[in-house]
């Protein structure tokens, strides 16, 4: 049974099948500590190494990365390690840590355009040695701090009313530019991907019903929105679906995908960040449409990426037709045990309290006795709730994650 397999038995609750070995992401300055502690350096994380199909999928923030021009990575970069699908953000994919604890492959994300077409043309307005304000390739204005060299900060929006949506709409959302979307050598990716042995995914990060909406109007304007202009609203979120839709048909004409991944982040750590009536006007009957559209052409896993505590809002979630969510940040009301008991058919990823796999070896075997029932139970595929912090060292990390292996390896038979 080949990693593909196993992700669709997994998903489907058997659980005979084995989980997957996957680690959502490590922080860049993680993996340099881990380096020097132990860690077998065989092919260093290299962040130019995304392509010549230059997306909003695979690129944004690449221009930010780049900025720094030394030898090690950025300190608050992700590397992936196969619970977060790659490319996505410019973000390099771990081998090294992969190969020495014998993890799985990761999960494909498909690099196509599912945003603005033209896209926006990068301009580096102001850099120093410190910081670089520059436009990315969603026309969106960013502050980046070359110091702790995380995600950069949004500083101007490119929606920001009807009268900026509808330039953008009628100038970058055209749906007659369909193939433009698509990589120069898509024929050959479909031969690739018709061959694959992993999971193969759609979507991923920007792309959601509310998330898509935050990143092009922050957060702010979003929440007034809802109430102000609700008609603009629905005419983004619809305009989005639909594009969307039209992509998809082509991608699923030409392929099987395996999964869609929607990126919302609606949750923090009190709850949602909207109430349920917006999230029934204005998310849920494009949910509905987009996952009826996708689950007729045999599409049948629909994963949400949200961090914080979402407890509260999975229902609308499962009335929505998602069938897993991730990371599952320990905290509030989500815990693996509480949303298993509650929502039974509900798959997870992730759920391991990053920040408590440093806290010595008897918390790591507490821990790990609620993820050996998750298990026991289907559905499930654990790691940490999230990319793992430089405050973790090789040796803890290394401790946690062969426990961990060997439970996988106990709790299943193929």
């Amino acid at each position: 049974m080949n990693l593909r397999e196993r992700f669709h038995e997994i998903m489907n609750f058997n659980t005979k099948v084995k989980s997957i070995k996957w680690e959502m992401a490590y922080w860049g300055k993680t993996l340099d500590r881990w380096y020097c502690e132990g860690l077998k350096k065989i092919r260093y994380p290299d962040i130019t190494k995304h392509g010549t199909f230059i997306t909003s999928t695979s690129n944004l923030y690449y221009p930010a990365w780049n900025s720094i021009k030394k030898t090690k990575l950025p300190d608050g970069i992700a590397i992936t390690g196969g619970g977060l699908y790659w490319p996505t953000q410019g973000f390099p994919l771990d081998t090294d840590v992969r190969d020495q604890f014998k993890l799985d492959n990761s999960q494909i994300l498909l690099n196509i355009n599912l945003l603005f077409y033209p896209q926006f043309e990068i301009q580096v307005l102001e850099e120093n040695e410190n910081f670089m304000v520059y436009i990315d390739l969603d026309g969106v204005k960013r502050k980046f701090l070359k110091e702790t060299a995380t995600i950069p900060s949004s500083l101007e929006y490119p929606i920001r009313d009807w009268k900026s949506w509808q330039e953008i709409k009628a100038n970058r959302l055209s749906f007659d530019s369909l193939s433009s979307r698509f990589p120069p050598d898509w024929q050959g990716k479909i031969l690739e991907y018709r061959n694959r042995d992993y999971p193969l995914a759609i979507g991923g990060y920007p792309y959601g019903f509310f998330g898509t909406l935050a990143h092009l109007l922050g957060y702010e304007r979003l929440f007034t929105f809802y109430y102000d202009e609700p008609e603009l609203i629905h005419d983004i979120v619809n305009t989005f679906t639909e594009l969307w839709i039209e992509i998809y048909s082509q991608v699923l004409f030409d392929l099987e995908v395996d999964m869609v991944q929607i990126w919302e982040d609606i949750s923090y750590g009190s709850g949602s960040m909207v109430s349920p009536r917006v999230m029934k006007e204005f998310m849920l009957p494009y949910y509905k449409k987009f996952i009826e559209f996708l689950r007729v052409r045999g599409v049948n896993h629909f994963i949400v990426d949200t961090d914080g505590d979402c407890f509260d809002i999975i229902p609308f979630f499962i009335e929505a037709g998602v069938t897993a969510l991730f990371p599952f940040e320990k905290g509030g009301k989500t815990s693996l045990r509480k949303v298993r008991k509650h929502f039974p058919r509900l798959a997870m990823m992730g759920g391991i309290p990053k920040g408590e796999i440093g806290q010595g070896k008897d918390r790591v075997n507490q821990l790990l006795i609620e993820v050996e029932e998750i298990l026991k139970t289907g559905g499930y595929i654990p790691f940490a709730d999230h990319s793992i912090p430089p405050g973790i060292s090789f040796q803890e990390f290394s401790y946690y994650r062969n426990q961990l292996n060997q439970l996988i390896n106990k709790t299943g038979e193929q």
